[in-house]
C-alpha cells in the first residue's frame, strides 16, 4: 500500500486475534514510529512490547489497579478490566520520555512521541494489520505506572493493541476539508 492510500484509508480496527505481527512487519511498524518529527533529534519516547505471558502480567496489574481504588469491585467488572489487556496479541505501550533541552520543550516532545505511535499505527495498517490506540485510566494510574516502570518524569501516552484482523473493518466517510480549513 502507497504511503497516501495509507494515510487516506487508515481506521481503528478494534476486533483482533491472534497471531500478532511477525517480527518482521513488527520492525516495519516501529521503524515507522521513529521516523517521526523529532525537533532535536531527541528521540523522546520509548516502547514496551506485551505479549505471551506479559499479557497476563498486564491483566492483573490492570486489576490490581482497580481493586486499588475500587476494593468492592465486583468479579465481573473486574474480569472486564483484566480482559482490556488481552484483548489483542501484541500491546505496544508508547511512553513519552522527554529530554532536558533548551530549546525542545516538553510539550512538544510528548508531541513527537505521539507522533510516533500515530506513525506506528499508519504502518499497522498499510501492513494489513489491524491496530488500534487506546489510553483511559490506565494509562494514567500510578500502579500501573510503577508496574510498567514508568518514572515521574515520563507518560504512557497509548496503547496500541495489534492482532490480525477479525471480522470486518468499518469504512469511514470522507471528510470535507473545508469543514477544517479556511484562509487566514
Amino acid at each position: 500500500m502507497d504511503a497516501l492510500t495509507a494515510l487516506h484509508t487508515r481506521v481503528s480496527v478494534s476486533r483482533v486475534r491472534a497471531p500478532g505481527p511477525d517480527p518482521h512487519t513488527l520492525e516495519q511498524i516501529i521503524r515507522a514510529g521513529l521516523r517521526t518529527a523529532d525537533h532535536g533529534y531527541l528521540r523522546p519516547w520509548r516502547f514496551l512490547l506485551i505479549r505471551d505471558n506479559s499479557l497476563e502480567k498486564l491483566a492483573d496489574l490492570f486489576a490490581i489497579a482497580s481493586l486499588a481504588d475500587t476494593p468492592d469491585i465486583s468479579s465481573g467488572e473486574l474480569a472486564n478490566i483484566r480482559a482490556k489487556a488481552l484483548r489483542a496479541p501484541l500491546v505496544l505501550v508508547g511512553i513519552a520520555s522527554p529530554k532536558p533541552h533548551p530549546k525542545v520543550p516538553v510539550t512538544e516532545q510528548h508531541l513527537s512521541a505521539a507522533g510516533a505511535l500515530q506513525n506506528m499505527l499508519t504502518a499497522a495498517h498499510a501492513l494489513d494489520v489491524g491496530a488500534i490506540w487506546r489510553t483511559g485510566p490506565m494509562a494514567e494510574h500510578p500502579i500501573v505506572r510503577e508496574g510498567l516502570g514508568v518514572s515521574d518524569a515520563e507518560s504512557i501516552i497509548g496503547y496500541l493493541y495489534m492482532g490480525t484482523i477479525d471480522g470486518p473493518v468499518r469504512q469511514l466517510q470522507e471528510e470535507s476539508i473545508s469543514s477544517f480549513v479556511q484562509d487566514w
